[in-house]
């Protein structure tokens, strides 16, 4: 299930899973209204949403023109639906044009509420919580309907999933929940209602999956988004009167400003300085930041490449960053570039240097233990390497004498990527390729060919399940190493992986 899971949403850029799900959540909702089985009709439901996107499209074309940025068509559609599965549907003129000028104030919001660069509050709250506030249109998150909530789980699970915040989801919907729940047993409901409410008539699911998980507003660690999320859940289950507009925008606005505190304040500016191949089809590119980015070894930043004639995988992706910490020096990330490479990846290789790249922020939680003295194994497959790759250099700088093994897969021959850095380390490598090298400097040796298994990991580290194991690669991989090594022994296994892309 977990490689199916790994295949479907590795194959979908992260923005454009939120649309197709959207999307089908949408769809459904016609469905429902053309039977008869939801309180909006039609007219209604086509108008709100035809105004919500234009709305959100024009504004956010014109906002990013003044700003002087590139217009990210995807995000603007995904607040337009958002938008509108928030607001009431109408065919009232005023109404509408509620609806329009919230999503007016969402695309200016990106830019505008926002501190050096970055937008604190997630765009279509923001447009809504204000409109809502002035009586033009109202927030009833219509969105809530018995018949809509199997869609939007499966939707909201998948976009968590793909994210990697599953349990930041699962903390929120439990939360609220057992709060909702209980608030209405304590007010005279049956069990059966209040489950009802709690589940099937409010918008917890959709708020989990669609709203709170917004990439661009969360903060970098683990522990942070599960604080974020146990807020979010009081403010949006706890029984209480605002007195300003629906409570459901006030959780989210609030977690929104929780993270703000929590996470990188500004936006990252890049000045590309150059690329070398380090593999026969790996490229390692240096960028230097406009001002110092903090980021712990093993962490990834979101890069942002607007060009022309973008494919299906969009404009953004996700990178492991390869170098080590510095107060001054350049970030590095390495990619792997197949004979049919993404318009993204292309476009990274043709940035000339001094040409200028955006990164949405810094977050992950793939830490070697603070204990150096704890006996470890890193498990790479192909671009895997690239964390381990920061990671081992900022123990080297910093003289630190862990005791490493490095098991490496890679399917092409020829130079193998960050291997001076591996023999600067220290660290014992197994290498598993398609041939023997010539040649491997002192402690390495080679695996074999063919696929990585538990038993051959076994084979070659006979300590194996007396190390904390970590493994980074390709999802297919991650899924089937991470099993493979707790079949062995192995007690305590990270892992990260690079899912789309």
């Amino acid at each position: 299930m977990r490689r199916l899971l790994d295949r479907v949403t590795g194959a979908i850029p992260m923005y454009k899973l939120v649309v197709i799900g959207l999307a089908a959540i949408t769809a459904l909702a016609f469905v429902l209204s053309f039977a008869g089985q939801l309180s909006r009709s039609p007219l209604e439901l086509v108008a709100s949403l035809l105004v919500a996107i234009a709305a959100t499209s024009g504004s956010g074309w014109i906002a990013a023109r003044l700003a002087k940025r590139q217009p990210h068509p995807e995000s603007s559609i995904i607040t337009g639906l958002l938008i509108f599965m928030i607001m009431e549907p109408t065919i009232e003129p005023v109404a509408l044009g509620g609806i329009a000028l919230s999503g007016v104030v969402a695309s200016a919001s990106k830019y505008l509420i926002a501190v050096r660069g970055r937008h604190v509050f997630n765009p279509a709250a923001t447009g809504t919580f204000i409109i809502g506030i002035a009586g033009i249109a109202f927030p009833v998150w219509w969105i809530g309907t018995p018949y809509l909530q199997p869609v939007i789980i499966i939707g909201a699970l998948l976009v968590l999933y793909r994210t990697q915040r599953l349990a930041m989801g699962v903390v929120f919907a439990g939360l609220a929940g057992v709060i909702s729940v209980s608030a209405s047993l304590l007010g005279g409901s049956s069990l059966e209602a209040a489950l009802g409410f709690a589940f099937l008539s409010s918008a917890l699911f959709f708020f989990a999956g669609f709203m709170l998980s917004e990439p661009l507003t969360l903060p970098p660690r683990l522990w942070q988004q599960l604080v974020v999320a146990g807020i979010a859940a009081l403010v949006f289950a706890v029984p209480f009167n605002s007195g300003l507009t629906n409570k459901y925008l006030l959780a989210l606005l609030a977690a929104n400003l929780v993270a703000f505190a929590f996470g990188q304040r500004r936006g990252i500016r890049l000045s590309f300085v150059g690329k070398q191949q380090v593999g026969p089809s790996t490229f390692e590119l240096a960028f230097q930041p406009a001002r110092p980015v903090r980021f712990s070894p093993g962490q990834y930043m979101e890069l942002t490449i607007p060009h022309r004639r973008a494919d299906f995988r969009g404009t953004r992706r996700y990178f492991s960053i390869s170098s080590a910490p510095s107060d001054d020096g350049p970030i590095t990330f390495a990619i792997t570039v197949p004979s049919k490479s993404s318009s993204f990846k292309q476009a990274l290789l043709d940035l000339e240097p001094g040409a200028i790249v955006h990164g949405t922020g810094v977050g992950g939680d793939f830490f070697l233990p603070k204990d150096v003295s704890q006996p470890l194994l890193l498990v790479a497959g192909g671009i895997g390497i690239t964390p381990f790759a920061s990671q081992l250099a900022h123990a080297t700088a910093r003289g630190e004498k862990r005791d490493v093994v490095v098991a490496y897969a890679t399917s092409s021959t020829g130079d193998l990527p960050y291997a001076a850095m591996l023999e600067r380390s220290g660290a014992r490598v197994v290498l598993y390729s398609p041939e023997a090298p010539a040649t491997m400097p002192p402690g390495w040796q080679y695996g074999g060919s063919g696929r990585v298994t538990g038993e051959r990991l076994a084979n070659a580290i006979p300590d194996l399940a007396l190390r904390r194991a970590y493994v980074s690669g390709p999802p297919a991989l991650v899924t089937d190493l991470r099993s493979a090594l707790r079949s062995q022994g192995a007690k305590k296994v990270h892992s990260d992986y690079f899912s789309g892309y």
